[in-house]
């Protein structure tokens, strides 16, 4: 197993890949100083092998990988797809299509939330994975043969993966339930960052407008400086200094230097007369622009019975129909099923609604029973 460094052998790779019923695909990525994602290796595997690509590798031109990943007619299949199609967005425009993601399979079928790899690897591929390369660092060169075929490891083992998952989907029928999922890893929208909606990354400790006028100013500025400089949001501002900047709004040096979350070399410089500026913009927005948060949202207060019995009849249902619980509804799902009449929600709606939403309805209104015999969860329609 070797890694694809010239652009003639990458030309030729990507050429009979496109023949391949399917094609498997992982990547290997740095991301730990940098705001986007530096890729440092791309796997690939088709109806003859696995494959490395070197990303990094002087003068490879990897245009005919990414006309590859756009290939309407080549399926791709990824694990855990978010961030390798993050980064395939990013150099393209484009998400790969069409797509597989064997995680998203997996919970559909049965096999636990956000399934990791290993155990998808040990269950259908009957294979064990060697995790002594898990925390490499990818972006040094050379990469050892062991690097090369850790890496490539993931690729091999997705293939039968894939293979026994499409047969269970099509066993079962669900393969619309995927397709539903996948929706959303599909849509470009999905990769492409507004820093103007940083703020909704922060965890909203005020409601009232002006603070968070100031919130979104600062996040807005903290979020087109890291992408500028490619650098962590951390790094340019934590987020426990934008919310401190917010509360106490300085407007001058003399202000900044008071927080405790701003450090004397930031205050001095210009980094600190660019977080005065924002602080400034967000105090300058006129009220009818100020963000507008309601008051959250308060359930009744005896509720908490009737979201445990939507619990209990989630996994019920859950295990009845093979596929995990988290896929169906979220905690705050259920609280808004069982507090409120809104119906605007996944659990309500598509397959859910098939598998659970009914039920959960039905349980509401007092039209469905949850009794225990032989100590299993029985569900009894009751009489008008």
């Amino acid at each position: 197993m070797t890694i694809i460094t010239q652009n003639d052998e990458l030309a030729a790779l990507c050429d009979s890949l496109k023949d391949a019923s399917y094609i498997t695909v992982d990547t290997e990525f740095m991301r730990e100083r940098t705001f986007w994602p530096i890729l440092c290796l791309v796997q690939l595997a088709g109806d003859d092998g696995a494959h490395a690509v070197d990303p990094l590798a002087e003068g490879l031109d990897l245009t005919p990988l990414l006309e590859l990943m756009n290939d309407s007619s080549v399926l791709k299949v990824f694990h855990a797809a978010r961030q390798d199609l993050e980064i395939f967005h990013r150099m393209t425009g484009q998400v790969p299509a069409p797509l597989f993601d064997s995680q998203l399979a997996a919970m559909v079928t049965g096999y636990g939330d956000n399934v990791g790899y290993e155990t998808l690897v040990n269950k259908l591929a009957k294979a064990s994975i060697d995790k002594t390369s898990q925390f490499t660092d990818w972006s040094r060169r050379p990469l050892s043969q062991k690097q090369i075929d850790y890496a490539l490891a993931d690729v091999i083992h997705l293939r039968p993966i894939y293979e026994k998952l499409s047969a269970q989907l099509a066993e079962n029928g669900r393969a619309a339930w995927l397709e539903e999922e996948m929706a959303i890893l599909a849509d470009p929208a999905t990769y492409v960052v507004h820093p103007e909606d940083a703020w909704r990354r922060l965890k909203i400790r005020n409601r009232k407008p002006r603070y968070l006028g100031v919130l979104v100013a600062l996040a807005e500025w903290r979020e087109r400086e890291a992408q500028e400089r490619d650098s962590t949001r951390n790094r340019i501002l934590r987020d426990e200094a934008i919310q401190e900047l917010a509360a106490e709004q300085p407007t001058d040096d003399h202000g900044l230097g008071r927080l405790r979350t701003i450090g004397r070399d930031v205050r001095k410089g210009p980094k600190g007369q660019a977080i005065l500026n924002a602080v400034r913009r967000g105090l300058a927005l006129p009220e009818s622009e100020l963000p507008q948060l309601g008051a959250p949202q308060r359930l009744p207060r005896d509720i908490g019975p009737v979201v445990d019995l939507l619990k209990v009849l989630l996994k019920f249902r859950a295990e009845h129909h093979g596929v995990a619980p988290r896929l169906i509804a979220t905690v705050d799902e259920l609280e808004r099923i069982a507090g409120t009449d809104d119906t605007d929600l996944a659990a309500l709606n598509g397959w859910r609604r098939e598998v659970f939403g009914e039920a959960a309805l039905a349980l509401k209104r007092g039209e469905l029973s949850l009794a225990v015999k032989n100590r299993r969860i029985e569900v009894h329609q009751l009489k008008p």
